[in-house]
């Protein structure tokens, strides 16, 4: 009997050591800051001459603006590395030549992925999901000149010198200028 009672022992634990894996190792891989917090990140009007995006002048201000901003990782000088926007976001774009004007949902989410020096407008890799409002020049970009609402899955990489390329895996954008034209 006691060789049975051993027997049952040494199996169960055999069965719980199985249950444990084998390479039960300290997971070193980086890990965001505890204490993240989301902040509002108000969105500015703007205004471009002719020329700059479309080919007449606009302005464009935030009708709706619940945009949000996560720190994800920081650099050692405490500089962001990593940020994740997200939120409510809608523009009132206007033809200052005309005064048509149109409203464009730019709720989009993104990852912004800074490099070293760089910031929220150069330097930086975002990955994005869904629309956000994108001025394009043909001279410094890979689309021609315009002021662009993209949706889908896409990626804007935006060089130390400004340059931007968009690279959809799904999607597209639309070019509002075509929509505000006189």
């Amino acid at each position: 009997m006691r060789k049975l009672i051993s027997l049952a022992v040494a199996s169960a634990t055999a069965v719980l050591v199985a249950a444990v894996p084998a390479s039960a190792t300290v997971d070193k891989r980086p890990k965001p800051p505890i204490n993240n917090e989301w902040v509002r990140v108000p969105a500015e009007p703007f205004d471009q001459e002719a020329g700059v995006t479309c080919d007449f002048p606009i302005h464009g201000e935030a009708v709706v603006d619940r945009m949000m901003k996560m720190v994800l990782e920081t650099y050692p000088d405490g500089s962001s590395k990593r940020e994740m926007y997200t939120g409510a976001l809608i523009y009132q774009i206007t033809n200052k030549s005309t005064g048509a004007s149109i409203e464009v949902d730019i709720s989009g989410s993104s990852v912004l992925n800074i490099r070293p020096g760089g910031s929220f407008s150069n330097n930086v890799t975002w990955r994005v999901w869904g629309p956000i409002l994108l001025g394009m020049n043909e001279e410094r970009s890979n689309m021609p000149s315009g002021m662009y609402v993209p949706n889908g899955i896409y990626t804007l990489d935006i060089s130390k010198t400004g340059y931007r390329t968009v690279t959809f895996t799904v999607g597209g954008a639309d070019n509002i200028c075509d929509d505000l034209e006189p």
